[in-house]
């Protein structure tokens, strides 16, 4: 029995396990990890490969130009080559030349690799394999990863060091962790600042490159951040309902915390008549349409854009060197959940399983729209009105945003969602290069600085580590290029619309991997999926 068939079996187990067990919640995953890295699967990395003719969006934020020739040795970009000038023959005799691999890109764009901030590897009960999500997110350019947690350590540092070595198809992976139910390595309740620098001491041994925490009571929540810094790890943290009267966003930074992921604790900083949110008296936040409907109900609590607080947290954030990374696109439902439903996407790449975990139940994450009204859905456009004008006033300041996904729970899938999250930094403001640079250079740095080091990707200028992306058409003009399922536009000979292909290429540590079959392994995967169910029907 070879290993891909081994594999199978183990899936089919899995979801006979789900199917006899009904909905799920997933605070446990347990994942299969990624298979081996198959000889047709990524080329390279090649002693010398040269992409020729291409669009440069450099990732800094500086503007487009090209025609450029990029030349990469093994993993490394060495030289970028001008040569010539737009709508003019190319000047042959500035060429690089001597190459192992070509790649035609005349009339196509090249950026950085991107960058995600917030990331999950699924789980048992809404998509078991690692192959899946590795492949959607590599299929839309995702070359980086901050899994918040990627699984459990084990699984996430051993995924990691197996991405590293390239051995799987899948990204850079950065492992953040959590403590999750409050225990310790020794299986202990973590109660004392002590307990928790040395679990901050045990998984910095282990290999974790940061922490993802909640809001913790201030003696324990200043131990692991003073810890962490000194062990040159990274922090983030969802500042959970739970705790955030305790520590929101402006304590958490007072202290130390190096970024903010979603929004929790931002809005509870700058009330201007209440201390904590005023819930209602039937509140429950084990109910988790509570939970997500009541949260945007603070969008007119705060005094708003321009007001004296707003003016001070932004400039406190500024000098405190804080990260936002907003996660814009996990919540977008909230406002509109008929089209997240009904994205495109669901029919060809969502597993089955993960469309169960999806659909409203009491028990799986975000699976809670029981009775979603119109007035729920006002609120939280309200609420990202705010909270866009917060996050665009901070970019504007010089404060760095990233990008960050957070797929896999409210209707986002993997990859798709992360493009998601760039088209709505575009809608609070960003200029398409503003949105590219947090997708990407902003994202290496925040990875990088704990670790008092010079970033080695994000951006593309020699010396880089080569993480790129090469797309047929123009992602400044639009976004929706870098989806799966394409762009719709014209076809001016016919006279009919069309899609466009979507990534052409995404290259990751100097292997060139083919986006379009990364696509189609994906979708093949979900029709195995629905085989393995009996199911022949559409979403």
């Amino acid at each position: 029995m070879n290993s891909r068939h081994i594999r199978t079996v183990v899936v089919s187990m899995v979801l006979l396990l789900l199917s006899s067990g009904g909905f799920a919640q997933d605070k446990k995953p347990v994942l299969i990890p990624a298979p081996d890295r198959a000889s047709d699967e990524g080329q390279g990395p090649y002693a010398r490969m040269i992409i020729r003719g291409a669009t440069l969006i450099n990732g800094t934020g500086a503007p487009p130009i090209g025609p450029v020739d990029i030349v990469i040795e093994n993993n490394r970009i060495s030289d970028i080559a001008y040569v010539g000038y737009p709508g003019l023959e190319i000047d042959e005799e500035k060429r690089p030349t001597g190459a192992d691999r070509e790649i035609d890109a005349h009339g196509q764009y090249v950026m950085p690799g991107i960058v995600d901030m917030h990331t999950h590897t699924g789980g048992t009960t809404k998509a078991p394999e690692a192959e899946y999500t590795y492949k959607l997110w590599m299929g839309h350019g995702v070359t980086t990863v901050r899994g918040v947690p990627s699984g459990n350590l084990e699984f996430s540092l051993s995924e990691k060091e197996r991405s590293a070595n390239n051995e799987i198809v899948a990204p850079r992976i950065f492992s953040y962790h959590t403590l999750g139910s409050g225990k310790d390595y020794q299986g202990k309740k973590i109660l004392t600042p002590e307990e928790a620098r040395k679990w901050v001491r045990y998984i910095a041994k282990k290999g974790a490159d940061g922490l993802k925490l909640n809001s913790h009571r201030p003696a324990i929540m200043g131990a692991l951040l003073d810890e962490a810094k000194e062990l040159g790890l990274g922090s983030t943290a969802h500042l959970g309902q739970m705790g955030v009267a305790q520590m929101n966003a402006q304590d958490a930074a007072r202290i130390g915390l190096g970024s903010l992921t979603h929004y929790y604790g931002l809005f509870e900083s700058m009330y201007e008549d209440n201390d904590v949110q005023p819930w209602p008296s039937d509140m429950n936040y084990q109910n988790e349409q509570h939970r997500f409907g009541q949260v945007a109900r603070q969008w007119n609590l705060i005094a708003g854009r321009g007001s004296e607080k707003w003016e001070a947290l932004l400039q406190e954030f500024i000098e405190a060197d804080f990260t936002l990374d907003p996660t814009f696109g996990i919540y977008s439902a909230g406002r509109d959940v008929m089209r997240m439903r009904n994205a495109d996407w669901h029919k060809e790449y969502t597993l089955p399983t993960q469309w169960d975990f999806y659909t409203p139940n009491r028990v799986s994450h975000g699976a809670y729209w029981f009775y979603w009204t119109t007035h729920d859905e006002v609120a939280w456009r309200n609420f990202y009105r705010v909270w866009m004008q917060f996050v665009n006033d901070y970019k504007n300041m010089g404060g760095r945003v990233t990008v960050g996904s957070d797929s896999g729970f409210i209707y986002q899938l993997y990859g798709f969602g992360t493009i998601l999250e760039m088209e709505m930094l575009q809608e609070a403001g960003f200029h398409p290069l503003e949105v590219i640079r947090s997708a990407t250079m902003h994202g290496a740095q925040a990875l990088f600085e704990p670790k008092g080091e010079e970033i080695q990707f994000g951006v593309i200028r020699p010396g880089m580590l080569a993480d790129l992306i090469v797309v047929n058409e123009n992602p400044l003009e639009n976004l929706k290029v870098l989806y799966g399922t394409g762009a719709v536009v014209l076809d001016d000979t016919e006279g009919f619309p069309k899609r466009t292909e979507g990534i052409r290429y995404t290259i990751k540590d100097g292997i060139v991997f083919d986006a379009v079959k990364l696509r189609a392994d994906v979708r093949q995967m979900v029709v195995d999926q629905k085989k393995e169910r009996g199911e022949l029907i559409e979403y």
